[in-house]
């Protein structure tokens, strides 16, 4: 069944929503031709620590709610980093609207929605596509780290990655920064995991068997 064709108010939404992502990676320095992105960015809190740690990285922080973004601009505001800017839109969005001079070189997923629901499972943000669309948009030997306090969802994401010809699993990588976030703290445990996207596709590469050790 195609899709049902969208309102005015709508698309004029979404068409602000682009024009508003155009504008930010317009601000991308020369010098900074590769992004470390946060998907989920929530009120900013981590990437702007993070930024901060990293003067020589920019730092993107892309989310869908705008509660989390009006927060987020706050803190870019206070800190004053060159490095760093947040803004609101789908990921899918953002991803289409990256120019193909800038490259993804860091992605960080910080405690998503598990969607613990069977039938929910479609909402889950790191499934094939979204891997797909990620490694497309990143440079070869680009990492990627999730942190989540569902052990199931962890262990889902990190099935779609073995079954990924672009993206290999990393379990010795280390996490690039700590600092605690606001989910973190409440949760009772979580786990991590990191991927290293591949220069070329594992063409007749089997999935391997079993799971890898969590940090």
């Amino acid at each position: 069944m195609p899709n049902a064709p969208i309102s005015q108010e709508a698309a004029a939404i979404l068409e602000n929503r682009r024009l508003q992502v155009t504008a930010i990676l317009e601000q991308v320095p020369a010098g900074h031709p590769e992004i470390t992105l946060e998907l989920g960015s929530g009120h900013g809190h981590y990437l702007t620590a993070y930024a901060r740690a990293f003067p020589g990285r920019f730092c993107l922080g892309v989310d869908r709610q705008g509660n989390r973004i009006t927060r987020s601009l706050r803190k870019q505001d206070q800190a004053a980093l060159p490095n760093l800017r947040f803004v609101r839109a789908e990921i899918g969005q953002f991803l289409a609207c990256l120019p193909d001079n800038l490259r993804l070189s860091r992605i960080l997923v910080l405690f998503p929605d598990p969607w613990p629901k069977r039938r929910h499972e479609k909402n889950r943000l790191l499934g094939p596509a979204m891997l797909e669309g990620l490694a497309s948009r990143s440079s070869p030997g680009a990492d990627l780290f999730l942190r989540s306090d569902s052990l199931d969802y962890l262990e889902w994401v990190e099935g779609h990655l073995r079954a990924s010809p672009e993206w290999r699993l990393d379990p010795g990588r280390e996490w690039p920064f700590e600092v605690e976030t606001v989910f973190q703290r409440k949760a009772v445990a979580f786990h991590s995991l990191a991927a290293v996207r591949e220069n070329r596709a594992r063409s007749g590469e089997i999935p391997a068997k079993g799971r890898a050790a969590l940090p």
